[in-house]
């Protein structure tokens, strides 16, 4: 997937979660260590500051890998933030909230470098975290209903 593609699924999910209540801003191509800023949705009257780290898999893994170099730079920042990473892939979307997670054990794994020019491989520490772990969970459902909402509208159409 190219950074460019990347950047609109990053700006996509933003201005869902804006129309959903939050007040975030992008800040992907920047140099900081999440995806997003801004303002969680209200609660109690009151709204917290919040950061979120987006990764876009096209691949379906049951642990959602977190490398501890971002967690660490998410957890880094002032305790009152709320640290969020949001993940999609084939099967659906999953928001984790890190500031209480009991993360699980630290694994290292040989990956491929987190560049655009190169492939070489490098030892990175990780999280793989489960999908019971995350807070909100949106399933893709790829089976289609038997009827769409539209097969009557174009059976009267004669199409």
């Amino acid at each position: 997937m190219s950074l460019e593609n990347v950047h609109k699924l990053e700006k996509a999910v933003v201005a869902i979660l804006n129309f959903d209540g939050w007040q975030l801003k992008w800040t992907g191509e920047g140099s900081s260590h999440f995806d997003a800023e801004g303002l969680c949705p209200e609660k109690n009257g009151e709204r917290k500051k919040c950061v979120v780290e987006m990764k876009f898999r096209n691949k379906y893994y049951e642990g959602k890998l977190l490398e501890k170099y971002k967690y660490d730079k998410l957890m880094a920042l002032d305790k009152d933030v709320v640290k969020l990473y949001f993940v999609n892939d084939p099967k659906g979307n999953y928001l984790f909230w890190l500031n209480n997670l009991n993360m699980p054990e630290l694994e290292t794994k040989s990956m491929r470098k987190t560049t655009l020019w190169a492939n070489d491989k490098t030892a990175k520490d990780i999280y793989l975290l489960p999908e019971s772990k995350a807070a909100i969970v949106n399933r893709n459902d790829i089976q289609r209903p038997e009827k769409g909402i539209w097969d009557e509208y174009f059976k009267r159409m004669g199409k």
